[in-house]
């Protein structure tokens, strides 16, 4: 052997010796996810027209997952890469699409008493107002300051301020889509089956005035309310309401309100079912054309995991129905699970929250029934570390929705995918 490749063993067998020796008093651990998905989409979002033509494409995510705990301190550090299949020549020398999805530390006070510092999810009750948005390969994070006690109760503290540079003057900020300050209170408390949690959020939003100087002004809004969850003997029933009130990012009064019931029955190992309803509320389109100064009563979910929600074909509150009629959002589902297959069914009833304006007969009102549409998910396990999923989506919509967002509701719009992940644990 050389002394080249013995040089090589020793130092591998210290490096080693180090790390089970380090490894013993903290705690390291390692993982990746790998996950391309292939869509088909044919009316995705908003409704296709005769002369459209599909689109069919591939993207990926590949995240690089460390944490790292000892004594006091926890560390979290993400990163990611999210393209599509050829957004990039073969011999790709400029493009960099490696981000970091999470950067944090948190230092632990006591047992019960934390602060957790940097770039992190944001994750609470079932995602509706605060979520990762894992179904879009980017997902979301946030930058902010959380504080967290937890003994007997959860006490969440999050405060956020943001800036897209280190500015020598002033705290305008510019990025749209953002918030420029935020914060929240998060609490929650189990009592034998029921489940309570309280939110309060205020948001700061950037207002920018469209004059040759422009002046920068903050909008405030608050949202607020309650999540109640009771489980018992396979039943759960659940409910929840919030309200929004303060300005618009366009400084218009805001006062909207959002409310869901819904029950989940698991009916033996194998079957579930379940049934429930959500209503945002809208703007009137009569009453935006007959007053200017007409207050905004559109709600809107700011945060959450959007794409959980109102249909798997993202026609609502992901990237658009903003500040538009509201939605009222009956729905059912069916689901089966046995060993490492699991699928479900669920079909949705669309209606508009408020009124619909007639853009073919100015002065009069629509029916509110927006469409319905039925979404099939499926997956497979195919080993500890590895799932398929798959899903077909259809869209049958109505004029209404054909005045609310465009396309032909005669024709056929559907939406199909599937999508593996690899999620390996290199150290743990």
């Amino acid at each position: 052997m050389s002394v080249k490749y013995l040089q090589f063993r020793f130092l591998a067998i210290c490096f080693i010796s180090f790390l089970s020796a380090h490894q013993s008093m903290a705690q390291f651990q390692l993982s990746a996810e790998y996950r391309p998905r292939t869509e088909l989409r044919h009316g995705y979002k908003s409704m296709f027209t005769t002369d459209d033509k599909s689109a069919f494409f591939t993207s990926q995510r590949t995240r690089l997952n460390a944490s790292y705990s000892l004594d006091k301190l926890k560390l979290g550090i993400s990163f990611q890469d999210v393209r599509v299949w050829g957004d990039v020549t073969q011999q790709n020398t400029t493009s960099n699409q490696v981000m970091l999805y999470q950067g944090w530390a948190e230092y632990m006070f006591s047992k019960q008493f934390s602060m957790k510092l940097g770039r992190q999810e944001l994750k609470y009750d079932d995602e509706r107002i605060f979520g990762n948005v894992d179904w879009a390969q980017q997902a979301r994070s946030h930058d902010l300051a959380l504080f967290k006690y937890e003994k007997g109760f959860r006490l969440h503290v999050g405060l956020a301020f943001n800036q897209e540079s280190e500015r020598l003057r002033g705290t305008d900020y510019n990025i749209s889509g953002n918030y420029k300050n935020m914060q929240f209170v998060w609490y929650n408390k189990k009592v034998n089956a029921l489940n309570v949690s309280l939110l309060f959020l205020n948001n700061g939003l950037q207002n920018k005035s469209t004059d040759a100087t422009p002046v920068y002004k903050t909008a405030y809004n608050q949202t607020y309310g309650t999540r109640l969850v009771y489980d018992k003997n396979a039943i759960s029933l659940f409910g929840a309401t919030y309200f929004t009130t303060g300005k618009d990012i366009t400084l218009r009064n805001l006062s909207a309100y959002y409310v869901t019931l819904g029950i989940n029955k698991k009916i033996n190992n194998d079957w579930g079912a379940g049934l429930g309803w959500e209503l945002l509320s809208g703007t009137s389109q009569k009453e935006k054309k007959a007053n200017v100064n007409y207050t905004n009563t559109s709600f809107t979910p700011f945060y959450g995991t959007n794409h959980k929600f109102n249909g798997f074909m993202d026609y609502f509150y992901v990237g658009n129905h903003l500040n538009s009629v509201g939605l009222s959002d009956l729905y059912g589902n069916i689901s089966y699970k046995k060993n490492k297959f699991n699928a479900t069914i669920t079909p949705h009833i669309f209606s508009a929250a408020n009124d619909v304006l007639n853009p073919a007969a100015p002065g009069t009102l629509m029916a509110k029934s927006l469409g319905t549409e039925i979404d099939l998910v499926a997956g497979y396990k195919l080993a500890d570390n590895i799932q398929v999923s798959c899903g077909y989506s259809q869209m049958f919509g109505t004029e209404t929705l054909k005045a609310l967002s465009g396309g032909d509701n005669k024709a056929t719009n559907n939406w199909a995918w599937v999508m593996i992940a690899f999620k390996p644990d290199f150290i743990k």
